[in-house]
C-alpha cells in the first residue's frame, strides 16, 4: 500500500501519479481564487460562510496531503527541509495560525507557489538545453549590460538634479532624489503623474526623456539577442567524435552517443 500511494503521490511518469498532479494543481487552484474572492469586499460580505468553509476544506486536504508525503516517504526529513516540503507546509500555516493571530490570512495566497509543479507534469526539464543557452548569452552579455545600467543610473541622476534645478524645489521637486524617482518613472515610460514639471524647459526635457526611455528599454534586448545569435551559430556546427563518428554540438563537452570526451583547446 505504501509503494502504491508513493507512486501516486510522488510519482510523475506514471498515469496514477500524472492524474494526481492535475487534480491537486486544479484543487490549488480552486483555493487561491477563493483566497482571492475573499479579499473583495462584497464577496466577503455577501458570502462569508461559504468562503470560510471553502477554505477550511481545501487546508484540510492539503493538510492530509502533506502528511501522507512525510509518511510514505523513504526519507521524510528530507522531503519536509526540501523546496517543495517547505512550500507545502507554508502553504496551510497561515490559515491554522489565522484565528490565534491576527494578519497572517493573507498570507494564504503564497499557496500559489505550488502550481509550480505544473511544470514537473509537463516535463519542461526537456528545454533544459535551451536554459543553459539563454543562460550562456546573458552570461556573456553581462559587462556589456552592465556598463549600459551605469550609463542609465548616471544620466537618471544628472537628469534628476538638473530637473531640481529647474522646477526650483516645487511642483514635487522638492529634493533631488524625488527628482530622481521622476527622472525614473519618466524615462521608462511608467507615468504615475505625481511629479509634473511646470517650467516650459521642464517640459521639454521631460519629453526627450520619454523618447529616449523607448531606446534604453531595447538596449540591452539587442544586447542578449546578438549573444543568442552567436551561440546558435556554434551550436549549429557538429563535431564528430573521434570514436564513433557521430556529430554533436560544438560545445559539447561529451559524445551524445558513447560519452566519450572531447578534449578542446582553451
Amino acid at each position: 500500500m505504501r509503494g502504491k500511494l508513493y507512486s501516486v503521490i510522488f510519482g510523475i511518469n506514471t498515469k496514477s501519479g500524472r492524474r494526481f498532479d492535475i487534480v491537486l494543481l486544479l484543487l490549488i487552484l480552486l483555493s487561491v481564487l477563493i483566497i482571492m474572492f475573499e479579499s473583495v469586499p462584497t464577496w466577503s460580505v455577501e458570502f462569508p460562510e461559504v468562503l470560510f468553509y471553502a477554505e477550511w476544506v481545501f487546508t484540510i486536504i492539503f493538510t492530509i496531503e502533506y502528511i501522507l508525503r512525510i509518511i510514505i516517504s523513504p526519507k521524510p526529513l528530507k522531503y519536509i527541509l526540501s523546496w517543495w516540503g517547505l512550500i507545502d507546509l507554508v502553504s496551510i500555516l497561515p490559515t491554522f495560525i489565522g484565528p490565534f493571530i491576527s494578519g497572517y490570512t493573507s498570507l494564504r495566497a503564497i499557496r500559489a507557489l505550488r502550481l509550480l509543479r505544473f511544470f514537473r507534469i509537463l516535463k519542461l526539464s526537456r528545454f533544459t538545453s535551451e536554459s543553459q543557452s539563454l543562460g550562456r548569452s546573458l552570461k556573456a552579455s553581462y559587462y556589456k549590460i552592465m556598463v549600459f545600467l551605469f550609463f542609465v543610473v548616471m544620466m537618471m541622476v544628472m537628469a534628476g538634479t538638473l530637473m531640481y534645478v529647474i522646477e526650483v524645489g516645487t511642483n514635487g521637486f522638492e529634493s533631488i532624489p524625488a527628482s530622481i524617482y521622476w527622472a525614473i518613472v519618466t524615462t521608462t515610460t511608467v507615468g504615475y503623474g505625481d511629479i509634473t514639471p511646470a517650467t516650459d524647459i521642464g517640459k521639454i526635457i521631460a519629453s526627450i526623456m520619454m523618447i529616449v526611455g523607448y531606446v534604453i528599454i531595447a538596449v540591452p534586448t539587442g544586447l542578449i539577442s546578438i549573444e543568442m545569435a552567436k551561440n546558435n551559430e556554434l551550436e549549429a556546427s557538429n563535431d564528430q567524435c573521434g570514436k564513433c563518428g557521430n556529430d554533436n554540438p560544438i560545445l559539447a563537452d561529451y559524445c551524445n552517443k558513447c560519452g566519450g570526451e572531447f578534449f578542446k583547446d582553451n
